[in-house]
């Protein structure tokens, strides 16, 4: 497909710019031996902030309680001290830990718990531009 700018004259593509890779390698991770404390997985500070005022604030119940349920997804994971946190945790707490996608540590577990979804059209037309 052609990409023409705003003048009528076709963008020329300049390979000197691709920036991405396609070489793709999971990081290898070594755990510490110090188990962190849970107050360090995760920094809360934005959020507990949104809810005092959502808390705070003249709306009704049902509009607090989506804000509240809203305001969570401003905390930051600390994913390298969680993965430290993992290395020391049980068992059940490594089994939760990975349901809840904190940690991926098994390919085919991520697939069946549907954190990865594989699509044949995105891989039949990465073999096609790439090769296997």
């Amino acid at each position: 497909m052609k990409q023409i700018n705003m003048f009528g004259t076709e963008f020329q593509k300049d390979e000197s710019e691709n920036k991405y890779s396609t070489k793709i390698e999971a990081p290898i991770y070594e755990p510490k031996n110090k188990k962190p404390h849970l107050l360090e997985l995760c920094d809360k500070s934005k959020t507990l902030r949104l809810q005092r005022q959502i808390e705070n604030s003249n709306l009704n119940q049902e509009e607090k309680k989506f804000l509240i349920e809203a305001s969570n997804r401003h905390t930051i994971f600390n994913y390298e001290k969680i993965a430290d946190y993992y290395s020391h945790a049980s068992k059940e707490m490594q089994e939760l830990m990975e349901n809840s996608a904190l940690v991926i540590i098994d390919f085919e577990k991520a697939i069946q718990l549907g954190y990865v979804k594989l699509c044949d059209e995105i891989r039949t037309q990465y073999l096609t531009e790439y090769g296997e």
